[in-house]
């Protein structure tokens, strides 16, 4: 299954959420693969890999065969497929491209049967490498920020979600949104878990991801949080977040 973590603000954990999401599942025995798919490289920094190596952007260009571009990571069973700033130059590129939508889509197409979970991690926007991403995708997890301007910024992204399953990829559906950053001293963020979870309902994880030092910490040492500090809050929410979507695939 191929899950793309999408939204266009910045800031909201989608990376956070991607990699040790990742990282539990694939401690539970799951072969996972995360694909960088952001220029600016955050997942791939998150677990160490080496982006001077062939990744993503060499794969779409064809220079080089995606099987040469997976790399593994110090945890067990989780693989990256990881980015460049090389990657900037593919929005530019895919624009002249024939079927320019589907080009991750096919090359993924190469490796998805090795691997149990595909994991997209989105650039923070709705340009045209989110939309290779939701076309590649059979689910969408949404990360949303508990705070009022996450809102508006749902919208904009299930319209876009809406408009692809019509005309690219009518399989993709809302895997979940995951919230995060959650502040329990805050009425705001308390407002926006009920408000979201009263409209979407069964669409919403159970699970709320704290904010939590140690969440943002994990990635300069390059580890995940299951290697960092695995009986802190945050490593304890994305555990319970893996059961969740392991349950459900």
């Amino acid at each position: 299954m191929i899950f793309a973590f999408a939204n266009q603000k910045g800031g909201v954990g989608k990376t956070t959420t991607a990699v040790n999401l990742g990282a539990y599942i694939a401690e539970a025995g799951k072969r996972v693969l995360l694909v960088d798919f952001d220029p600016q490289c955050n997942i791939s920094s998150s677990v160490g890999a080496d982006i001077k190596l062939p990744g993503i952007y060499e794969a779409l260009s064809n220079n080089i065969d995606v099987q040469q571009c997976i790399q593994e990571t110090t945890n067990r069973n989780l693989y990256i497929i990881p980015s460049s700033i090389n990657l900037t130059g593919a929005t530019v590129e895919l624009v002249s491209v024939e079927k320019r939508e589907y080009q991750l889509k096919e090359t993924l197409r190469r490796v998805e049967k090795e691997f149990d979970f595909i994991f997209i991690d989105c650039p923070p926007s709705l340009g045209i490498l989110t939309l290779n991403a939701l076309v590649a995708a059979g689910r969408v997890i949404i990360p949303l920020q508990c705070e009022y301007f996450a809102l508006e910024g749902l919208s904009q992204l299930l319209n876009s979600i809406n408009i692809v399953r019509k005309e690219l990829n009518p399989a993709l559906d809302i895997g979940g949104i995951v919230f995060t950053m959650y502040d329990t001293r805050t009425k705001l963020a308390q407002e926006v878990v009920k408000e979201v979870t009263g409209y979407f309902k069964d669409k919403v994880f159970k699970t709320i991801i704290p904010r939590n030092v140690r969440l943002s910490e994990a990635p300069s040492h390059a580890k995940t949080i299951n290697q960092y500090d695995p009986d802190c809050l945050g490593a304890k929410s994305y555990k319970r977040l893996a059961e969740e979507v392991i349950s459900y695939v």
